[in-house]
């Protein structure tokens, strides 16, 4: 399994707006619960840092595109980032009870 990492800086002003977004769409996802999707939200100490965590089983189409409360987040979030968000994909070598 692989798993896709986000990170975003979000402006100090928008921290609040950007966590309600998150909730939004954590709800969305309990509700809908698509198969196969894992998703976790962070926010570092910095308190403008915001770590998105997707997993994925390999050659698996991003699984949150089909929920419109996903698509919501990615419009609203544009303008609260401070700086461009990165994307990284890890690959677990090991984990004990995380991933």
């Amino acid at each position: 399994m692989n798993f896709l990492m986000v990170t975003s800086k979000v402006k100090e002003e928008y921290v609040a707006e950007a966590e309600a977004a998150t909730d939004k769409l954590i709800k969305a996802l309990e509700r809908e619960q698509p198969a196969g999707v894992r998703y976790a939200v962070t926010r570092l100490s910095d308190g403008v840092t915001i770590l998105a965590f997707l997993a994925l089983e390999p050659g698996q189409e991003h699984p949150l595109r089909t929920l419109p409360e996903y698509t919501e987040l990615l419009e609203k979030f544009e303008p609260w980032r401070a700086e461009p968000a990165t994307a990284a994909t890890m690959t677990v070598l090991g984990s004990y009870h995380l991933f």
